[in-house]
């Protein structure tokens, strides 16, 4: 049996780079080589305090995943082999992976909501992923890069495409003013979006001076200290009513307070961010204020925007990328890392280093 080297999932705190078998493609599948592999947040919560979304005391029901896991879902790389049902996708194509499985009987799918069919799963987490010389998808996620994006740009354009697919909720207009909360790797990239969609004002909080010294060099016109109780009044101040959009990148209640008192009369919160916690929240501030309050789970029919937005140098995401790291060195400088050391914030594991 031949087998590759990859970082597997044991229980928290446990993931063991070592050998296990090379995937084979079904019928529906693509066998990718992987180029590069970022780490992301639900990565780290895997690695600190998993199991989340890896399947353990049962198995996932549309492929029977369960245990021990290959993680690894933000990555690239070039097709290796294609099951023989696969049409549109050959051997030599350059591609990036939208993770989301899609349960094909969800009544989800036929409204082309195919995010919220359940049970929710992707690559890396519900199936081995990425953080391996070689990886299999279903041909649905599986979608071809323009020759002018690199590799490293491809690993970048699922978590771009969380914070493209939330500014696209927000129903976001050229001119608006928007605060964003949490500038780690989903907030930064939302902080791209807004430039490119024409934000006038973007606002952004954080803990991390570091943090937001990135988020000042990637767009951001204004930035606070989220500690400070007075960034609502700061930003009526400087909007004159408050933000048009609030995006709550941070997923505290902190933050949530924060954004909500910040917003205008008639403005849109959303939240991205995964809440550990549950938040309270002031209903009849809500309904008197006309305010609006959405969810976003993931991302749907937006990566070839986002890929186009990439390759045009109008989403400049390889400006996130702090580290590039081998397989070899994934736990140190990557898990450890991230959790340690506030001015990372986009690691990428060269797989073939």
């Amino acid at each position: 049996m031949k087998t590759m080297k990859a970082a597997r999932w044991h229980a928290a705190k446990d993931i063991r780079v070592k050998e296990t078998s090379i995937p084979i493609p079904k019928d529906n599948q693509v066998k990718i080589a992987v180029k590069f592999t970022g780490i992301c947040e639900s990565d780290l919560h895997e690695y600190l305090d998993g199991p989340q979304l890896i399947p353990v005391d049962e198995p996932y029901a549309p492929n029977g995943h369960q245990g021990t896991t290959t993680l690894g879902h933000e990555f690239s790389g070039v097709v290796e082999e294609v099951g023989k049902n696969v049409k549109n996708i050959k051997k030599g194509d350059r591609v990036t992976v939208e993770p989301i499985f899609r349960n094909p009987e969800s009544p989800f799918i036929t409204t082309g909501e195919y995010n919220l069919s359940e049970p929710l799963g992707f690559v890396g987490l519900t199936s081995n992923g990425g953080f391996a010389k070689y990886v299999v998808a279903e041909d649905y996620m599986v979608h071809k890069m323009p020759d002018s994006m690199t590799f490293e740009q491809g690993a970048i354009v699922e978590p771009a495409a969380v914070a493209a697919y939330a500014i696209q909720r927000s129903g976001m207009k050229m001119g608006d003013t928007v605060l964003i909360a949490g500038a780690g790797p989903i907030g930064l990239l939302t902080v791209q979006v807004a430039v490119a969609t024409g934000a006038s004002q973007i606002f952004v909080s954080d803990l991390s001076e570091n943090r937001l010294k990135k988020a000042k060099e990637v767009g951001a016109t204004h930035t606070f200290d989220a500690r400070d109780q007075d960034i609502p009044q700061k930003i009526r101040k400087m909007t004159g009513n408050g933000v048009d959009i609030f995006i709550d990148a941070a997923g505290a209640q902190a933050s949530f307070d924060t954004g909500i008192n910040s917003l205008r009369n008639g403005g849109t919160a959303v939240l991205v961010a995964l809440f550990g916690k549950k938040v309270t929240h002031d209903a009849l501030n809500q309904t008197l204020r006309e305010l609006t309050i959405i969810g976003t789970a993931a991302y749907r029919n937006i990566f070839p925007q986002v890929i186009a937005l990439i390759s045009s140098g109008k989403l400049p995401v390889e400006k996130l990328v702090t580290s590039v790291i081998s397989l070899d060195e994934i736990v140190e400088k990557g898990f450890e890392a991230l959790t340690n050391d506030p001015s990372e914030v986009k690691i990428l594991v060269d797989i073939n280093r």
